[in-house]
Order: C-alpha cells, then sequence, then structure tokens
C-alpha cells in the first residue's frame, strides 16, 4: 500500500509536536483520549484522521488545529 504524502506529512507533524515536548505515544493518546494503535496509525500515515480527532489532538498540545498542518 502506497501512503499518501499528505497523510505521511500530517504523522511526521504530529510525532514532531511530541518530540518536542517529550511526549511518549502514550502520554499524547491518554491526554488526547484517544487509542494507542490509532495514534500510531496517524503517525505512520496509515490512518485517516477524522476531524474530531484532530481537534481532540491539537487540544492536547495546547495548540490551535492549523498548527498541525
Amino acid at each position: 500500500m502506497t501512503i499518501p504524502e499528505h497523510r505521511r506529512a500530517f504523522g511526521d507533524r504530529l510525532r514532531k509536536l511530541r518530540a518536542e515536548r517529550g511526549w511518549s505515544q502514550e502520554h499524547l493518546v491518554h491526554t488526547a483520549q484517544l487509542d494507542r494503535t490509532y495514534v500510531s496509525g496517524i503517525e505512520r500515515g496509515t490512518r485517516n484522521v477524522g476531524i474530531d480527532n484532530i481537534h481532540k489532538i491539537a487540544h492536547a498540545f495546547g495548540v490551535d488545529i492549523r498548527d498541525l498542518f
């Protein structure tokens, strides 16, 4: 399966934000109230994340949604 570039870029951004904060995936999933395998899939670009979950992730990081892109 070829991973779409926009999904890969979003996942890379998510991983970068986590690293900047020193957060594990476990910390992010707990803070954003998402499943670990779901977040892992987002970061790998295999999941097509929905707007509600994008909002949860932005809120967990304390950033605007636009900062995730």
